[in-house]
């Protein structure tokens, strides 16, 4: 089955900070996400905090009572339990977040939850190399592979974990640099899989080219002229706005949207001690006063009011902050645009600079 790989003519950061949009109405806390025809919470959560035992969010290691690999599995069965518990029925794993998908299949086996209770996603393209350690030394966590050979490999390995759950594939972090948007042979066989085996088929992406690529992305078709592409998974959040557009032209094309690290790997917290972000805490504290809210779940709620309707991952990594979280599904119903586009002026911050300053965030 050959792909058509019709790439558009825009092929770099634009210098937008943020969105040409301003938001005029609050969508639903719920969406027919997928498409599967279940109406769920547009909090999801994601695993990649909860399946190794390092991480760069802030405070991450403050987070993990023990790192050992039982104590780990009862942890995230813990945080997962308290997910299901409050509503959520979308999960997100990778192969590159150490044991994530040994954890989600165990979890989902011994509770015993059947498929059409809930929607699994997880991603293929890293692979973990830090060998269940916090301190790799100078050796990255995870390593890149963007080759048919690994998809074929890690196909195997997620569908050998997850099975019958799987519901969405997607590319991990697509870049130019890795060329996955031009292998005719990796593209070929998202389509085999989309087709053989009922997968929704995804990418996600990361850095200032996210826009871009994510324009380019829209344009890879199946042979019969179909979107390869159901679903991107992207990074926007209060502080890093510039996918806002094209996230809104995806939806409003049918792509289906999740977005990631919505609280800034926590720079988005009190955890942040940067002076330069004081200004922009004490902004969102006074507000979250005023609504009787955390700052978490106010930055979460404003992810949820976007036009473009996306699914949000908590990436929780305890059950206090997962319950956290999910206050934004509530608090949405609360908020009103003028307070979302007040927040989103105060705290919009230069794409170049957030994405520098997330490359030196320290495993911990």
């Amino acid at each position: 089955m050959q792909v058509q790989m019709a790439l558009s003519g825009s092929r770099g950061y634009t210098g937008r900070a943020t969105c040409t949009y301003s938001v005029e109405k609050l969508p639903a806390g719920t969406s027919k996400f997928l498409n599967t025809g279940k109406e769920v919470p547009r909090i999801g959560i994601g695993l990649a905090a909860l399946g190794r035992p390092g991480y760069i969010n802030l405070g991450h290691g403050s987070d993990m009572l023990s790192t050992d690999v039982e104590s780990m599995r009862a942890h995230t069965w813990e945080v997962l339990d308290a997910a299901y518990k409050s509503g959520v029925r979308y999960f997100d794993a990778a192969r590159s977040y150490g044991k994530s998908e040994e954890f989600l299949s165990g979890w989902l086996t011994d509770r015993g939850h059947d498929p059409s209770e809930l929607i699994v996603g997880s991603k293929w393209g890293y692979y973990y190399t830090a060998e269940w350690r916090v301190d790799n030394g100078d050796q990255p966590h995870e390593v890149k592979e963007h080759t048919y050979k690994n998809l074929a490999k890690q196909t195997k390995e997620s569908e050998g974990y997850l099975g019958a759950y799987l519901d969405l594939y997607q590319i991990h972090s697509a870049t130019r640099e890795s060329g996955v948007l031009e292998a005719r042979d990796v593209l070929d066989e998202l389509a085999r899989l989309k087709v053989d085996l009922g997968w929704r088929i995804g990418l996600t992406l990361s850095g200032v080219q996210q826009g871009a690529l994510l324009k380019e992305a829209m344009e890879v078709k199946c042979a019969d002229g179909t979107r390869l592409f159901d679903c991107v998974q992207a990074t926007w959040n209060l502080l890093e706005q510039s996918a806002g557009d094209s996230l809104l032209a995806a939806h409003n094309a049918g792509m289906n949207v999740i977005v990631k690290e919505a609280m800034a790997n926590g720079r988005l917290t009190p955890r942040n001690a940067d002076p330069e972000f004081a200004p922009k805490l004490k902004k969102l504290q006074e507000t979250a006063s005023q609504l009787g809210t955390t700052v978490d779940a106010l930055a979460l709620a404003c992810v949820l009011a976007q036009p473009f309707n996306a699914m949000v991952l908590s990436g929780a990594a305890c059950v206090e902050h997962l319950e956290a979280n999910y206050a934004a599904v509530d608090l949405l119903g609360r908020l009103d645009p003028a307070t979302v586009n007040d927040l989103m002026a105060a705290c919009c911050a230069d794409p170049e600079a957030y994405w520098s300053e997330r490359s030196a965030l320290a495993w911990n």
